[in-house]
């Protein structure tokens, strides 16, 4: 599954964002470890890793295109290096508790000063799609995202017509706020988005979402 993976090194303007606390990140990420999977920070050796898994058709089709090379993805990781020292967003990729090899990646990063808003996006190989893996690796970035980074609202955009990517994020607990009509360009077409978003004071209270309908 696939969602809002921005290959293109987030085009849009810098946020500038003002120094807190939880700040400790931009000097390295943390090792997130769950019980068959870790999260870590990606190096410039997962690139052949993420080429692979990225080549897939099923995970590329309805994200942002990503890096057809080893060197493309190779400065794609040092990119997200820069980005996390400059404290505008950050990456983990995804292993299995046995293995060293990335299978997928999570990408955050700040929508306004402060890294209270921002937003993700999750890329996973087709080959773990259904194992449970996704949903271990996602309630790990999620607990960090909120209890240390402190992000009070987490938006996520995916196509309307991606059922697995948008089913994931409804398990997940997150609220359907509307459809973003032809949002995203992909293959020459433009494509209507889902935003989703969870807050941070109902996940942790455990409130019942108005979700509405599920889209497909």
């Amino acid at each position: 599954m696939a969602i809002a993976s921005r290959f293109e090194l987030f085009p849009s303007a810098a946020v500038p964002v003002a120094p807190s606390p939880s700040c400790d990140w931009r000097a390295a990420l943390p090792v997130l470890a769950g019980t068959n999977v870790v999260l870590r920070e990606l190096h410039v050796s997962d690139a052949s890793a993420l080429l692979a898994t990225f080549g897939s058709p099923e995970v590329a089709r309805l994200i942002s295109p990503p890096p057809p090379t080893l060197d493309g993805f190779e400065r794609f990781v040092a990119w997200t290096q820069r980005q996390r020292e400059a404290g505008q967003s950050f990456a983990f990729g995804i292993t299995l508790r046995n293995s060293d090899t990335v299978i997928g990646i999570f990408q955050v990063r700040a929508l306004q000063p402060g890294f209270d808003i921002a937003e993700w996006g999750f890329a996973l190989g087709s080959e773990y799609w259904g194992s449970g893996l996704f949903g271990e690796a996602a309630t790990l970035v999620l607990d960090y995202v909120f209890d240390v980074i402190g992000v009070q609202r987490l938006e996520a955009r995916a196509a309307l017509k991606n059922g697995r990517g948008n089913g994931a994020l409804y398990k997940l607990g997150a609220r359907q706020e509307g459809v973003l009509y032809r949002s995203f360009l992909r293959n020459g077409v433009y494509l209507d988005q889902v935003l989703w978003a969870i807050l941070a004071d109902e996940r942790r209270a455990g409130a019942d979402l108005p979700i509405g309908q599920l889209v497909h």
